[in-house]
C-alpha cells in the first residue's frame, strides 16, 4: 500500500470534500449534494449540457464523472430530463466552480439539493483540465470520493477502499440497474410546453426492448419511429421474448464490462439471430451483439463521453455529431467473418457501428437518441423500425 504520508498533499483549510485515488494520491475539494462516500472509476465528459440526463444515466453506475465543462449546476434540476428514475447512475461528480442559484426557467431544485436527496456526492474547486489530462496520459483511475460537511476524513481507510475495489473490468452491472418487472412502455418524446407525448395505440409494430439500464429516451424514440415496446429485464430468457412474439428485438445500453453481461445475454441475442428476428443494439446493446456474433471487446484506456463525438459511416463517408458514454468498445481490429463495421470514431478510430452479415442485425456504439443539437442519428431508429414488416 502506498503510504499515504507521502502521496497526497495536506488537507487545506475549509476542504470539506476529497478525492483519494488507488496510488495514493489525494485531491482536495468542498463537497456539496450528499455527505458520505463512494467508490469507483473516474472518467470525465465533455458535454456542456445535460448533466442532469448524464447523472441519471444508468450507463455511468459505479462511476464518478468529472466535467469538464466548468459552470455544472447552472440550470438547476427538474422532474422532465431525467434518463432514468430510482436506478443507479453515477455515483458522483466532480466540477471546477461551485454551483451557483439555478437560472432557469424549467428549474425545479437547485443541484445541490437534487444531489443531495438522491444520495450522490459533488465535489468542486478541482483542477479538472489536470485530472481530465491525467486520465487521458493514464487511463481512468479508481478512487473514493467522499464529503463531510465538518471536513473529517480517514485517508488511510479512504485509500484503502480505494485500492481493494476491482474495477470495472469483470464487472456485471446490467443486472444491478435493470428494471426487475417487464412492462408495456407509455411515453414519447418530449416538447418544449407539451411535456411528454403519449404513446399512440394504433397498430404498430411490437419491439421487445431487452434493458441492460437503458436511457428512457431511447424508448421514446422508437415510439416516434412507429414501434410499440414491451421493456424486460436483462436476464429475460430468450422463451420469455419469444412468447412476446417480437416483430424485432431491441438490445439497450448499460453499465459494465460487456464479457461479463455477455454470460446471460450472448446466448438469448444467438437465439434471436437464428431466429433471423431484427436485432437493434445502442451502446452495451451494440457490444452485446458483437459478442453474439463472434466478435470481442476490450477495455479502453479513457473511454468516449461527450456530446460532440465525430463519427464516420463506411456506406457514405457521412459524418454524424454524436453522444457517447463508453468505456468498453468492439475490437475492430479482428472482427470475424460475417460481422461489418459500419462506423468509426474519427477521434481515436475505434468501433462505432457493425451490422451482420446475412441478418437484420446491426448496432452502434454512440446514443442517437441523445440529440446534443442535431439530430444526425435518428435515422437508425427508423432503419430498424423498416426492417419490422
Amino acid at each position: 500500500m502506498a503510504d499515504p504520508a507521502h502521496t497526497h498533499a495536506p488537507k487545506p483549510a475549509g476542504a470539506t470534500g476529497v478525492l483519494v485515488f488507488a496510488d495514493g494520491s489525494v485531491a482536495w475539494g468542498r463537497g456539496f449534494g450528499a455527505a458520505g462516500k463512494a467508490v469507483g472509476e473516474v472518467c470525465f465528459n465533455t458535454a456542456m449540457t445535460g448533466y442532469q440526463e448524464v447523472l441519471t444515466d444508468p450507463s455511468y453506475a459505479g462511476q464518478v464523472v468529472t466535467f469538464t465543462f466548468p459552470h455544472i449546476g447552472n440550470v438547476g434540476t427538474n422532474p422532465e430530463d431525467m434518463e432514468s428514475h430510482d436506478v443507479p447512475g453515477a455515483i458522483g461528480l466532480v466540477v471546477r466552480e461551485d454551483v451557483t442559484d439555478p437560472a432557469n426557467f424549467r428549474s425545479t431544485e437547485p443541484l445541490q439539493a437534487w444531489l443531495a436527496a438522491r444520495g450522490k456526492i459533488g465535489l468542486s474547486g478541482i483542477d479538472t483540465r489536470a485530472l481530465t489530462r491525467r486520465i487521458r496520459v493514464s487511463g481512468a483511475p479508481n478512487a473514493v470520493i467522499a464529503h463531510d460537511p465538518d471536513g473529517n476524513f480517514d485517508i488511510p481507510a479512504l485509500l484503502a477502499e480505494a485500492q481493494a475495489w476491482p474495477g470495472l473490468e469483470g464487472m456485471d452491472l446490467a443486472r444491478v440497474v435493470s428494471r426487475d418487472e417487464q412492462g408495456e412502455w407509455e411515453g414519447g418524446v418530449w416538447r418544449l410546453g407539451q411535456g411528454y407525448a403519449r404513446s399512440p395505440h394504433d397498430p404498430r409494430p411490437h419491439v421487445v426492448a431487452i434493458d441492460y439500464g437503458a436511457k428512457d429516451n431511447i424508448f421514446r424514440n422508437l415510439v416516434r419511429a412507429g414501434a410499440q415496446v414491451t421493456v424486460v429485464p436483462a436476464e429475460t430468457s430468450l422463451e420469455t421474448v419469444l412468447a412476446l412474439k417480437p416483430a424485432g428485438v431491441f438490445l439497450s445500453n448499460g453499465p459494465g464490462d460487456p464479457a461479463a453481461t455477455g454470460v446471460y445475454a450472448v446466448p438469448v441475442i444467438q437465439g434471436l439471430l437464428e431466429r433471423d428476428i431484427p436485432v437493434f443494439g445502442i451502446c452495451l446493446g451494440h457490444q452485446m451483439l458483437g459478442l453474439a456474433a463472434g466478435a470481442k471487446t476490450i477495455k479502453m484506456h479513457q473511454g468516449h463521453r461527450g456530446a460532440n463525438h465525430p463519427v464516420k459511416r463506411h456506406a457514405d463517408g457521412v459524418v454524424e455529431i454524436t453522444s457517447m458514454n463508453h468505456g468498453f468498445a468492439v475490437d475492430n481490429s479482428a472482427l470475424p467473418e460475417g460481422v461489418e463495421e459500419t462506423h468509426v470514431s474519427l477521434f481515436d478510430g475505434s468501433n462505432c457501428g457493425i451490422s451482420v452479415v446475412g441478418k437484420k442485425a446491426f448496432g452502434v456504439q454512440y446514443h442517437p437518441e441523445a440529440s446534443p443539437g442535431p439530430q444526425d442519428s435518428f435515422y437508425l431508429f427508423e432503419k430498424f423500425v423498416g426492417m419490422l414488416g
